[in-house]
């Protein structure tokens, strides 16, 4: 066992007009300046970092002076004193004493060890967390954390960061956290060390960065978290890919942690677990949110991470752009046949149909179809969405590509959709399946219609311009459809009506809508939730193809 030794920090600090100090952060042994220590005042918002050499200016004017200055560095005890203390400073000599820590040899064969990735996988680019200097320069060094739940020890080797979007002229600094868990929120940085990144665009590959951080040697167990904040400003900004239904973490400085209901932030680890460790529970752990409590949410971060992987939605050999007025409609075709179209669900795209385009190929003329605003299809106008808009994009693509009727799958909201074009065009229409779909608002659980609510008034918050797809895409879900009873009834085609028995839409609307359609039929799938394609895929091709060839 070794004990390592304790290093002194000193801090040569100086005042200027009693209310803004300034100084330069430095190691006492060493003699060089300490660069990125965060320094701040305890529950507030707003803070400073010290620049490359050490040096940092904090203006401390309307401060209470019985608060608390907080100065902090990743394995070093962290250094508090009130603000009237604090300012009387003059070239005083502040010491950070270095955590101590035991290091011990950890003996584990390496056959007990399994590789894992928990996490948020998603690569999205229609919901962003948005890093902007420019548009946010008050709360620009904030800082988000996704929750993990190792329920047996692991040594985290990779953390992964997917960005859709990078646009910078110079390296992006960013410092890398892990915290403990208390009553539900990050707490305290369980670092030895201090993990920093200038990233550049080079270092992302296929939309990842891939931080190695194997020789940290950090071993965790029971609840953590995840955290990434960027240290300094930068000319342009970065869009991290993000998951809704999750729930991510943020914080402005020293403000206290807030859980951002919006989305997670795509961050995901790869570990080595020790799968003979004690643990009196008999899943691995992952991805911790306390929303998955609720019986209607899945940890599908696989099944994302599969279709991420997969071919579709990004096959050149299949895909082809329909030009419409506001958009350019993005779409690819498989196999031969009646024709059969697969609508996503919102924020979704064709690759979430990794598992049924394979199949459904092979009996079908499968035209898979990006919805404007979403996947690869862009939208340059900004008026709302709307479910019937959505159906005149498809019956355009159908007459582009010369076909009289169509039979058409809908997960979701690209259920919703194929109700609107039930309505609208009967005569083009063979038959329908839809999977988690709604009439109208009320028929989705209350728990998740507030929870759209207040994501909206987040967003609200946010730069218009920089939001206006994802509050759309929003929009869409609080607002639409508005499919009544008489208009289920006028419906003349076959419809499958299909819903997971966990589903975020209630049993009794599901079934209201099944039977008002004069020729639908239900199926509930059992021990399923929202994402039945994901879920249930062999279950659902085949019921896809008895349905429609059934006579």
């Amino acid at each position: 066992m070794k004990k390592l030794s304790i290093f002194p920090f000193l801090i040569a600090v100086s005042a200027f007009n009693g209310q803004v100090i300034s100084g330069t952060i430095i190691s006492k042994n060493e003699s060089q300046p300490i660069p990125y220590v965060k320094i701040g005042v305890e529950k507030k918002t707003s803070g400073t970092i010290s620049d490359g050499n050490g040096n940092f200016s904090i203006d401390l004017s309307d401060i209470d002076p019985l608060q608390k200055v907080k100065i902090e560095v990743p394995g070093y005890e962290v250094y508090e004193e009130t603000v009237r203390d604090f300012k009387t400073h003059h070239l005083q000599k502040i010491f950070l004493n270095e955590k101590t820590k035991n290091i011990k040899e950890i003996a584990i064969k390496p056959k007990k060890l399994v590789d894992k990735n928990w996490g948020v996988n998603t690569k999205t680019k229609n919901v962003l967390y948005s890093v902007n200097p420019e548009l946010n320069k008050d709360n620009f060094l904030g800082e988000t954390a996704l929750e993990f739940n190792a329920k047996k020890r692991s040594k985290i080797r990779n953390i992964n960061l997917n960005i859709a979007r990078y646009t910078s002229t110079e390296p992006v600094l960013m410092r890398y956290s892990i915290y403990s868990e208390k009553d539900g929120f990050p707490d305290k940085n369980i670092l030895d060390e201090e993990i920093t990144v200038r990233l550049t665009e080079d270092m992302i590959k296929d939309g990842t960065y891939t931080l190695d951080v194997n020789d940290h040697n950090i071993w965790i167990k029971g609840k953590f978290f995840v955290g990434i904040q960027f240290l300094k400003e930068f000319n342009g900004n970065i869009k991290i890919s993000a998951a809704l239904f999750k729930t991510g973490f943020i914080r402005e400085f020293y403000g206290d942690w807030k859980k951002m209901t919006i989305a997670a932030p795509a961050i995901n680890i790869d570990v080595k677990m020790d799968k003979n460790g004690k643990d009196t529970k008999d899943d691995d752990g992952g991805y911790a949110d306390d929303d998955a409590a609720q019986s209607w949410i899945a940890d599908n971060s696989k099944n994302i991470q599969e279709a991420d992987q997969s071919i579709f939605g990004k096959n050149e050999s299949a895909g082809k752009y329909l030009k419409l007025k506001d958009t350019d409609l993005y779409y690819e075709v498989y196999g031969e046949g009646e024709p059969l179209v697969l609508l996503h669900g919102n924020s979704g795209s064709i690759k979430d149909f990794y598992q049924q385009i394979p199949i459904l190929s092979k009996h079908y003329k499968v035209i898979a179809v990006d919805t404007r605003g979403q996947g690869k299809s862009k939208d340059i106008s900004k008026k709302d969405f709307t479910y019937r808009l959505f159906a005149d994009d498809v019956k355009a693509l159908a007459d582009d590509l010369k076909l009289d009727k169509i039979n058409i799958v809908g997960w979701s909201d690209g259920g919703n959709t194929g109700l609107e074009f039930a309505l609208k065009y009967p005569d083009h229409l063979n038959k329908l399946v839809t999977i988690g779909a709604n009439a109208f608002p009320e028929g989705v659980e209350s728990k998740l219609i507030e929870r759209f609510t207040t994501q909206m008034t987040q967003l609200n918050q946010l730069s218009p311009a920089e939001t206006l797809n994802e509050r759309r895409l929003l929009k869409i879900m609080l607002t639409e459809p508005h499919i009544s009873k008489n208009d289920l009834n006028t419906i003349k085609s076959q419809v499958l009506v299909i819903a997971g028995d966990r589903d975020v839409i209630k049993p009794d609307h599901t079934e209201f809508i099944s039977k008002q359609i004069p020729n639908a039929e239900m199926k509930i799938y059992k021990d399923t939730t929202h994402m039945v394609p994901f879920e249930k895929p062999d279950q659902l091709n085949t019921d896809i193809m008895n349905f429609i060839g059934k006579k």
